[in-house]
């Protein structure tokens, strides 16, 4: 094979039009501050990220055409944030999100601080990446209802133009249903597509899939959904008009996306999660029930109220353990069971009730990886059926190619498989392959509590939650805290010694778990802890933070004066967003 060489020129059209963009969309002074890509893409104040936007149109480019000039998309979302920011990020062919390997260069686009270098930048990836700028590019984006959204979907256009992308304009969507799209657009070429490249597309694949999968079966009461007053609320609405009459009544509240200053405003999934309550006009009698989305509608919990008004959370946790056992459910009533591997897969701070409830009445392989959506998502992609939620609420089923060949190929032998057949290939239609997707985990829930003939009080009683706490301790050096790497970040590895000193500590308490990691971004570990009894769990956790804080050498105190003058200053920049972190030792 000829050796590739590189076709950027220094004085090239697409060159040349970056570094003018630069021009166009000046980056906002941030001192010595950078910007960060993360799993949430970036996110911020909207008022700082015109010149972002440019350089992801750019980066988009150059991804479509790394990637074969599949199409790539362009998410514009703060989900659960306030009004006043905004946020972008990108998705992969398949609906997944961005690689890893490119959110460094993400980051390093948008930290450019003139047109020179942001133009070097653009040239040094195409000459890594070995891209061919002759290839074509596409993009589609979509964004939610902030008011900032217009204006910076203008610079994401001017990237995309600067480097000679094509590219489509969904309007405002929410986040699963962008990566619904992204994925359709790339399989359209495949025997079996992924789905209709159209919202309407969304809407029809899972209404037909919600009508089979609830045939033979009807809910039990109507269900409340408070969508957080974002992009959820009019995509809601609009999905329920293909959804079969008589089978579920689905009653709207907070879908006021006219008011902007009102978007997740005591209200949404994080909010309910964070603050473990329900919204100001919650207004459910005791066991009705509601669920909460978030503001581009990719997470949902479900909670309701027992009797003397005691909240009660039903967090992904829940979720996944409700679908995990209704799915495994339909595969042994199938037949599939020795010819389907199904696994639940679960980060550390998953309740350790979970676990055990899966493990031991469902009897179901649990699988635990590092934190983070990325971690979960690869590691249930490696069985047949992998079931995964963040007890934020986002998550997901994936079944592999394989799964679904198997399903579709299987002949029932009795009127019991078929039905129960049906109902398996329905579900892996109802649910969001490429990313958590809070209307059709909606539909999914309220298929199996019906299914079930379950109420909210029968789903809460499948296990009870281990009292648990999450606590903070600020160190000297975070990189010193190491996990082993094997253990899922639930062992350390360094400092050496410290594991065996909190094993020993917590062989000491009935149901007892802790364990340390260190933080992403900043110079704090993370306890987390749980135990049989409420005053187990705080001591055991205290005891933990402790030893941690006597392992530091010398006094924190200075570091923690300046690292409140640095959140401070990212705060007042608008980088930051946010709570503060708790203070020592606080949960």
């Amino acid at each position: 094979m000829a050796n590739w060489e590189p076709n950027w020129d220094a004085n090239g059209k697409y060159e040349l039009a970056i570094e003018k963009g630069f021009a166009d969309y000046p980056r906002v002074d941030t001192k010595d501050k950078q910007f960060t890509y993360g799993t949430a893409g970036f996110r911020m104040r909207a008022d700082l990220l015109d010149f972002v936007f440019f350089t992801v149109g750019v980066i988009a480019s150059l991804r479509s055409r790394k990637m074969s000039s599949n199409t790539i998309g362009v998410m514009i979302t703060a989900s659960h944030n306030k009004a006043e920011d905004n946020g972008v990020k990108l998705v992969d062919p398949m609906g997944e999100m961005l690689s890893q390997d490119w959110e460094v260069w993400a980051a390093s686009f948008a930290n450019a601080r003139n047109g020179t270098q942001l133009k070097n930048q653009y040239m040094q990836a195409v000459a890594q990446w070995k891209i061919d700028q002759k290839k074509d590019a596409y993009v589609i984006f979509a964004r939610d209802t902030r008011p900032s959204g217009a204006r910076l979907v203008k610079a994401l256009v001017a990237g995309l133009e600067a480097t000679g992308t094509k590219y489509v304009d969904f309007g405002y969507a929410t986040t699963p249903q962008l990566h619904y799209l992204v994925r359709s657009t790339n399989t359209q070429d495949q025997p079996e597509p992924y789905g209709e490249v159209s919202e309407e597309g969304y809407y029809k694949k899972l209404s037909q899939a919600f009508t089979t999968a609830m045939r033979y079966t009807k809910a039990n009461g109507p269900v409340t959904v408070d969508c957080a007053n974002g992009v959820g609320a009019p995509k809601l609405k609009e999905l329920m008009k293909y959804l079969p009459k008589d089978v579920l009544d689905i009653k709207i509240v907070n879908d006021k996306i006219e008011q902007a200053d009102i978007l997740n405003e005591k209200c949404g999934a994080d909010f309910v999660k964070t603050q473990q309550r329900a919204p100001p006009d919650f207004d459910g009698k005791a066991y009705d029930r509601w669920c909460s989305l978030d503001g581009d509608a990719d997470r949902i919990v479900y909670y309701f109220h027992s009797e003397g008004s005691q909240f009660k959370l039903l967090d992904g946790d829940r979720i996944a353990t409700l679908a995990a056992s209704f799915i495994g459910d339909l595969v042994r009533k199938s037949g599939l069971e020795e010819s389907m591997k199904l696994a639940v897969v679960q980060t550390a701070y998953a309740n350790g009730a979970s676990t055990r409830y899966c493990e031991q009445n469902l009897k179901l392989k649990v699988e635990c990886t590092p934190t983070g959506v990325k971690h979960l998502h690869h590691v249930a992609a490696r069985y047949d059926i992998g079931v995964y939620f963040e007890a934020n609420g986002h998550g997901t089923v994936l079944f592999s190619s394989r799964a679904l060949k198997t399903i579709h190929r299987h002949e029932p032998q009795s009127p019991a498989q078929l039905e129960a057949l049906e109902t398996l290939k329905a579900l892996a239609d109802l649910i969001n392959q490429t990313v958590g997707d809070a209307l059709s985990d909606l539909l999914l829930v309220e298929v199996v509590l019906a299914h079930k003939e379950w109420t909210v009080k029968e789903w809460l009683a499948t296990y009870n939650d281990l009292p648990n706490k999450l606590a903070k301790v600020n160190v000297n050096d975070r990189n010193v805290y190491r996990t082993v790497e094997s253990t899922a970040e639930r062992k350390l590895e360094s400092p050496p010694g410290i594991q065996q000193k909190i094993d020993e500590m917590v062989n000491k308490y009935k149901d007892g778990r802790c364990f340390v990691r260190a933080s992403g971004t900043e110079d704090a570990v993370r306890v987390y802890g749980e135990a049989a009894e409420v005053y187990d769990v705080e001591d055991m956790v205290g005891k933990v933070t402790e030893l941690i804080s006597s392992q530091s050498s010398r006094d924190i105190e200075p570091r923690l004066v300046r690292r409140e003058e640095r959140r401070t200053q990212e705060e007042e920049m608008g980088l930051r967003r946010g709570p503060r972190d708790p203070p020592f030792g606080n949960q």
